[in-house]
């Protein structure tokens, strides 16, 4: 039903090599007729970066390796090849060049075939590979070789102490081991000292880690890892929404971003290592620091392929964070099937600009609210009052939101990462909207440019006109939305209050400074949002399997009715949740401080049964039935407790509304732009007190171009295209993206856990 383009996973080597030598699947005909086949195991072939590609050659009957001949162009490569121990002729081909390159294999005897040669395009390792053009200014480190931020990687070693209170991990000096090294036995039943190698590099302009248990001194090669290693992946992610123009730290803990941990309480990317997982982590896949979801999916895509190059190919990959770390997994899941096999979520939300609406929203009416000089005469506001508007049983959370997540994000004039102050008529230093215009923007809307793309001409404001292009697009609206609505028809307010409010609440600008009129947005930056993925509709999510696991909100924008919104939309699109559970505890925000790990091991059980299921059935099938059944809903901590469903997680947790919903929008929350409908005052009948002639003229000439039809999709609204990039054919950027092909025929989709490759071939 959907176009997926789609990255190479691989799996363990010592599955693959009769695949490889002696027994072709359907989609290697060529090689039964004694043809030669390459094929790039690293990633797509038409995405590979940082110079270099893992390729196997695989060889028909009767012929031998010593005597097949390798090019790169007019190079010859062979030397790179040798049969490995899994009986695989398997070769890491290193100086590509950027752009197209042609790898050749022949042997005598042998009539060519179009299998026998690869094109590999080949992108910088400083980027892009498909996130569009880069922003021009960037800070890169001080100790970076060029301007693309690139330096040699290094290594370092960490480990695991037997000292229980010393719950992460520890420098370690192979010369001068420690005396207290823990030992870990990995679900391979490998029993090795519990010691880490560190890999610290930069990708993409910014930095990335990659974590594994490992023996010092001993080699590890893609082809013969370490026998620790159980070729599985966990991706870790931070939490926030912001715009930076330097080089970051990729976030490992599991609730980086949003608070410090919890003491004595093993952070699941150690119980993880342990296991004999490696992690990965990236800069970019911080979404407080990028905010992108083409950025995290590149830099997470071009990490996973340096692993496959130099540690060897993976089973599958799950991905946990908290807040934007939800936000970061969903999106990319959604957007760029394939890069994660499964989700571990809390402190949940389903994108960035559903929540962002909401957010906005509430900048808005706290500035209403909080000013009574604003108020009419008569108009008087109780705090239950504003809570009840605003969806929340508190308008601290209003006002959390509002000073911790919406204003920095959206602020152009704050001081982000990589700015320095304003110099007037400086493009290169941070802007001013009155001293600097064409300076650099710390929005996130201008950070997502690629995506949005850029305002028109016909709404640029005067610091536009002096920059001399539209900034980043506004991807959300406020017009014709009824703010107060529900309360209004219960009686929780009056009439008068509802007019006044609606009345004087306003809007934003493209600096997010406040207008007497209502945000209309960009439509065509809306329709983006939906079509980038950064508004997420969850209509690729069904071959991922997700546990989510949260607790009530303390009143810091974080309550479990987030984790709602992706429900409902996955009910929306695929008429089930059976691939996603959601667990719910008294520990505020996340549970339980034991569901990252135990969520981490759950999400790992039920990959391998899927992994496992050779059944003809659909990917999307496999992945609902082979869920564990202890792996289910839950709203208790004990584990002897029966299970609960998502109708009795609502009670539990008093499932809390947002100010759209109450002004009549969806239980998804997944409309930012509302389609208008004429005002009409019928539709206000059997009010306890009805509007007066002049608060109903008011109310007209607040909504002149009318209110939101809420039974309708909004302005824009629509799935996510998968596998979009944002460079344009001809140079540029392509705005809100175009699709890539389809995925070239000498990846090794057919080399691949028998699985995996069915979503692969999609």
């Amino acid at each position: 039903m959907r176009t997926r383009f789609l990255v190479v996973l691989g799996v363990v080597a010592s599955l693959l090599g009769a695949l490889l030598v002696a027994s072709p699947s359907p989609g290697t005909a060529a090689a039964t007729r004694g043809s030669l086949v390459l094929q790039v195991l690293s990633n797509r072939a038409d995405l590979i970066s940082g110079g270099d590609a893992l390729v196997a050659v695989r060889l028909p009957k009767g012929v031998r390796p010593g005597r097949v001949r390798v090019l790169l162009g007019d190079r010859d490569v062979t030397r790179r090849f040798a049969v490995r121990e899994d009986g695989r002729f398997l070769g890491l081909v290193r100086g590509l060049r950027v752009g197209r390159n042609v790898l050749r294999a022949s042997a005598p005897g042998v009539t060519g075939v179009a299998g026998d040669r690869a094109v590999i395009v080949n992108h910088p390792n400083g980027g892009p590979v498909f996130s569009g053009p880069q922003t021009e200014h960037y800070r890169c480190q001080e100790s970076a070789r060029d301007a693309a931020c690139n330096e040699p990687a290094t290594y370092d070693f960490l480990y695991r102490s037997t000292d229980p209170t010393r719950t992460d991990l520890q420098p370690y000096d192979p010369d001068d081991p420690p005396s207290d090294v823990a030992t870990t036995t990995t679900d391979q039943g490998v029993e090795v000292p519990f010691v880490v190698r560190r890999e610290r590099g930069f990708q993409d302009r910014d930095r990335y880690t990659i974590l594994t248990l490992f023996r010092p001194g001993q080699p590890w090669r893609a082809w013969s890892p370490q026998r620790q290693w159980n070729h599985k992946l966990l991706v870790t992610h931070g939490g926030g929404c912001g715009a930076s123009y330097a080089p970051g730290s990729p976030p490992l803990a599991d609730y980086s971003g949003t608070f410090d941990g919890v003491p004595l309480v093993t952070p699941s990317y150690v119980t993880a290592l342990g296991r004999g997982f490696a992690v990965l982590s990236t800069a970019l896949d911080n979404t407080g620091h990028n905010c992108s979801v083409a950025m995290n999916a590149e830099s997470v895509l071009m990490a996973k392929e340096r692993l496959v190059e130099r540690y060897g190919e993976l089973r599958y990959t799950i991905g946990t964070g908290c807040s934007g770390g939800s936000i970061a997994q969903h999106t990319v899941a959604n957007a760029y099937p394939g890069i994660y096999q499964g989700l571990v979520t809390t402190c949940s939300y389903p994108d960035t600009f559903t929540a962002g609406a909401q957010f906005a929203d509430y900048h808005l009416l706290r500035g209403y609210f909080e000013d009574p000089s604003r108020w009419a005469p008569g108009v008087v506001w109780t705090p239950l009052q504003m809570a009840q508007v605003e969806g929340h049983v508190s308008h601290v959370n209003a006002v959390v939101a509002d000073e911790g997540l919406f204003k920095a994000a959206l602020d152009p004039e704050h001081d982000c990462s990589g700015t320095v102050d304003p110099v007037p008529g400086d493009p290169s230093t941070r802007y001013d909207s009155e001293t600097n215009p064409a300076g650099v923007r710390c929005s996130v809307l201008d950070l997502l440019v690629n995506q949005l793309g850029r305002r028109p001409e016909s709404v640029w404001t005067p610091q536009e006109r002096a920059a001399g292009h539209g900034f980043g697009g506004i991807p959300f609206a406020n017009d014709g939305v009824l703010y107060g609505l529900a309360e209004l028809r219960s009686g929780a307010i009056t009439p008068a209050q509802f007019v006044d409010l609606n009345a004087k609440l306003g809007g934003l600008d493209v600096d997010s400074q406040p207008t007497p009129e209502r945000i209309s947005g960009d439509p065509a930056s809306i329709a983006r949002a939906y079509r980038t993925g950064l508004i997420n509709e969850a209509n690729h999510l069904d071959e991922v399997a997700m546990i989510n696991h949260g607790g009530p909100d303390p009143g810091i924008a974080h309550d479990y009715a987030h984790a709602f919104w992706t429900q409902e939309r996955l009910l929306a699109d695929q008429g089930h949740t059976d691939n996603r559970v959601m667990w719910f505890g008294p520990t505020p925000l996340i549970g339980d401080v034991t569901w990252a790990n135990e969520a981490l091991v759950a999400m790992d059980r039920w990959l391998t049964a899927v992994e496992r299921d050779r059944g003809p059935e659909p990917l999307a099938e496999k992945v609902a039935r082979d869920r564990p059944a202890d792996v289910t809903d839950r709203c208790v901590v004990d584990a002897l407790a029966d299970a609960c469903d998502v109708e009795e997680l609502q009670v539990l947790q008093t499932r809390l509304s947002t100010p759209r919903q109450e002004a009549g929008g969806p239980l998804a929350n997944d409309t930012v732009a509302c389609r208008l409908t004429p005002l009409d005052r019928a539709d206000f009948d059997g009010l306890l007190v009805p509007f007066t002639d002049e608060q109903w003229a008011t109310l007209e000439a607040t909504f002149p171009h009318g209110v939101c039809d809420w039974s309708v999709p909004g302005v824009g609204q629509g799935p996510a295209q998968t596998w979009l990039r944002y460079d344009a054919a001809d140079g540029g950027p392509a705005y809100g993206g175009r699709n890539l092909p389809p995925v070239p025929a000498d990846s090794a989709l057919d080399v691949v856990s028998p699985v995996w490759a069915e979503m692969l071939r999609k």
